[in-house]
């Protein structure tokens, strides 16, 4: 067995190499492009018509996808909008960080620093800004490319009518994001007081042939609520938004005014508009990014496994179904001379129990070093591939069996950061915080266990 330090250079070059599997613009590099007077993505082949491109790209991954787009297609594209995160004047992200960090996007973009995970006011501008571009493109009868990513929700938003305001939109995003419900949850609640999201944005093209790219950070096969699918019509759970606000108790928590266009939207939709002719392709998963990190992880002479059914659990139940599995594996390669690395993704849900720093990685973390505190060698990163969990500045941490002793050591008591939701604090406080910055990319969490045979 490897010593200590080298187990956790380890997970942190499969956490790297996940990273690099996920870079966004080169996904959309390798699936889109030009034949003749033709736009190729994949295997399809799409008739421009002589038409123009206007392109929208929203979410954690806006920028480097918007780069890459117009780098494919740049005589055909005459405008964009991007909505995306700020990005930091001077800042390095590390080696983690894969994509093209000085590119910048060409002057035919109008480009807004979404807020997030609250919508601000560059979210409203970037919404109206939208507005206008389809508007154009739809008066053209032009060609339009929505380049989706996990974050658009709350970085471009208008609400669905004018009695909500910004304050309102804030204070619905928070209490959703820290109620428990998982992503599908939250998504179906959102589309019901918006007027981007659900489809509603590519309705305002309807005489526009349309374009979906999407990096994706929900469950597989669901694609379009990401980003709240703006430009996809809201799938059948949309209906059941009633019982989730039942189901979280959310009738007293969400803003009047936000219950009231709810009630509304679902209790008379609206009747479905004539489609667009409309494509739709997914880029990158979060499957694509734990194939990566077994790869790396076989690669680094581990005995590797991807714990499959592992994704969007209670953060309780998915830290025990990992012990158990990581168990299980110990019991199946016992004699081995080879280190164990189990896998998984996906997002657990997380409530907020206190008003400390931190978020669903760096609390797994931290349940992890408590189940396992001086026990059998063991290391676990656990990490968001955006580089950013909850409201913390890491993108997770990293533990391990001597993490709880260290910090006791210093007089921190980790049960106490538990019941705070202070995760943040106490790995900060170690210096086992994980941080990248904004690695321009979103495909889930990741989680990478470590331990002896």
């Amino acid at each position: 067995m490897a010593d200590l330090i080298q187990l956790r250079n380890a997970a942190r070059e499969i956490f790297d190499a996940m990273l690099r599997a996920a870079d966004a613009g080169a996904a959309v590099k390798k699936a889109i492009g030009l034949m003749g007077s033709n736009l190729a993505v994949y295997d399809r082949e799409i008739e421009l018509r002589n038409r123009p491109i206007y392109a929208i790209a929203i979410g954690k991954a806006a920028t480097p996808m918007a780069v890459a787009l117009e780098a494919q297609i740049g005589p055909h594209f005459i405008k964009g909008v991007i909505s995306g995160p700020p990005k930091l004047a001077g800042s390095v992200a590390g080696p983690t960080v894969s994509h093209s960090e000085g590119a910048d996007p060409s002057g035919r973009w109008e480009r807004f620093d979404g807020g997030h995970p609250l919508p601000n006011e560059e979210s409203l501008r970037a919404a109206t800004a939208a507005f206008a571009l389809l508007d154009q493109a739809n008066a053209d009868q032009a060609n339009v490319i929505f380049l989706i990513s996990g974050g658009g929700s709350a970085m471009m938003e208008w609400p669905i009518n004018s009695a909500i305001t910004l304050d309102d939109i804030r204070a619905a995003n928070k209490v959703l994001v820290n109620c428990g419900a998982d992503i599908t949850e939250i998504n179906a609640v959102r589309r019901a007081f918006s007027a981007v999201k659900g489809g509603r944005l590519a309705e305002r093209a309807l005489n526009c042939q349309q374009v979906t790219l999407i990096v994706s950070d929900v469950p597989l096969g669901e694609q379009d609520i990401v980003a709240s699918g703006p430009s996809a019509p809201a799938p059948s759970t949309a209906r059941y938004t009633p019982t989730i606000i039942e189901r979280y108790k959310l009738r007293k928590s969400l803003p009047p005014r936000v219950i009231k266009a709810i009630e509304s939207t679902t209790a008379t939709p609206k009747p479905k508009p004539k489609e667009a002719p409309h494509w739709s392709f997914v880029l990158l998963t979060n499957h694509d990014a734990l194939a990566a990190a077994l790869d790396a992880a076989i690669s680094m002479g581990f005995v590797s496994e991807i714990a499959s059914q592992l994704h969007d659990s209670s953060i309780e139940e998915g830290v025990s179904a990992l012990n158990d599995q990581l168990a299980a594996m110990r019991v199946k390669h016992h004699g081995s001379d080879k280190p164990l690395c189990l896998i998984s993704g996906g997002e657990f849900s997380c409530p907020v129990r206190g008003d400390g720093v931190g978020g669903r990685n760096l609390e797994t973390a931290l349940r992890l070093a408590l189940l396992h505190n001086g026990k059998e060698e063991f290391i676990a990163l656990c990490a968001g591939t955006d580089g950013i969990d909850g409201n913390s500045p890491a993108a997770g941490g990293i533990a391990d069996h001597t993490t709880i002793e260290r910090a006791r050591a210093i007089g921190l008591d980790a049960e106490d950061f538990l019941k705070r939701s202070d995760a943040y604090s106490f790995f900060h406080a170690l210096g086992d915080d994980v941080v990248t910055g904004p690695t321009g990319t979103n495909v889930r969490d990741v989680r990478i266990l470590i331990a002896s045979s």
